[in-house]
């Protein structure tokens, strides 16, 4: 099949590569041609050292190249899904499947990202979101990874699982798109607080702690928003939180790791040199845990200390003092 990968950021163009082992036709677009003439010179991927690109993977700046490909993935910074998608919208084959394999929320609109592919891209288009516990760095090295493709429409989530999956790369189908992309947003703002645990110097008690407590809240939105609880308990839930977590891959732990050895916010994300998705999921979720009534905490202490340089330490302390409460919030009723 003809497919066009929209970014050429590590993830979009480890994906890429799956893609053209699979046997398909691939074009990988890049925002600029100075970024992808790096990529025609070097034929490697600065995000992605060691791992060549194939002479078979074509690479343009040229958004035409999307025309008559049967599917559009598209793996920009979330920031960019909604105006990548709304270049491409005219240029759309009829049908043609519209990937999104971003993880944030939509900070204006507090949608989520398939949302804004959608409103983008009208109802003639397929889409489906491709996420799980899948560091760009290991892909691109053929590590084994799982993952999970989710839509609303069966046959269009079956479809990217086809096309993607492999001997070392595993797709699920999902019709869960609302537990799928929440957890795979919200689990980036946890990833920060986990930094943030190690910048002090706490240790595995804590991030045990942290990462428990805080998937349970991220499911208790995800359920109030729509997804099932269950889909939290997968890649998309605990499987990305924890890859996400306890990894220095993760460009959030690793942000967070600065703010708790006492680098202001803003400094820390600019030393990060890419997108840190947390630092704005945490904004965006705090909004539509406020929006639907649900509680919140561990989220709202980043918020706190992410937006208002609050003291990592102070945080933890009223965390730790909350009021009492059942571990499981309908025991003994």
């Amino acid at each position: 099949m003809k497919i066009s990968v929209m970014g050429s950021g590590g993830w979009g163009t480890a994906l890429a590569l799956v893609l053209l082992e699979n046997g398909h036709d691939v074009t990988l677009w890049s925002y600029t041609e100075a970024e992808s003439a790096v990529l025609k010179e070097q034929r490697e991927n600065p995000m992605l050292k060691g791992v060549p690109l194939p002479e078979g993977l074509k690479l343009t700046s040229d958004t035409n190249c999307v025309k008559g490909c049967g599917v559009v993935v598209l793996a920009t910074p979330s920031f960019a899904v909604r105006t990548t998608a709304r270049t491409v919208a005219p240029l759309l084959e009829s049908g043609a499947v519209l990937v999104s394999v971003s993880k944030g929320i939509e900070k204006d609109t507090s949608l989520t990202l398939t949302d804004a592919i959608a409103q983008e891209v009208g109802q003639d288009h397929p889409i489906v979101a491709l996420s799980g516990p899948s560091h760009a760095e290991e892909v691109g090295r053929r590590v084994p990874t799982a993952v999970v493709s989710a839509s609303k429409e069966r046959s269009a989530a079956e479809l990217v699982q086809d096309l993607f999956m492999n001997e070392r790369f595993r797709v699920y189908a999902s019709d869960d798109v609302v537990g799928v992309e929440l957890g795979a947003a919200l689990k980036n703002v946890i990833a920060l607080c986990a930094g943030v645990c190690d910048g002090m110097g706490f240790g595995d008690n804590t991030k045990a702690a942290l990462m428990t407590r805080g998937l349970t809240e991220i499911a208790r939105l995800g359920v109030a928003m729509g997804g099932r609880r269950e889909t939290f308990a997968g890649l998309t839930g605990v499987g990305d939180l924890i890859v996400t977590c306890t990894s220095m891959h993760s460009r959030n732990r690793r942000c967070g790791i600065l703010i708790g050895k006492g680098v202001p916010t803003d400094q820390a994300v600019k030393e990060i040199g890419a997108v840190v998705e947390g630092y704005y999921a945490a904004a965006t979720a705090r909004a539509l845990a406020q929006k639907a009534g649900v509680e919140m905490p561990i989220t709202e202490a980043a918020y706190q200390v992410l937006y208002h340089g609050k003291d990592p330490r102070a945080v933890i302390v009223e965390l730790m003092t909350r009021e009492r409460k059942h571990e499981l919030e309908d025991s003994w009723v």
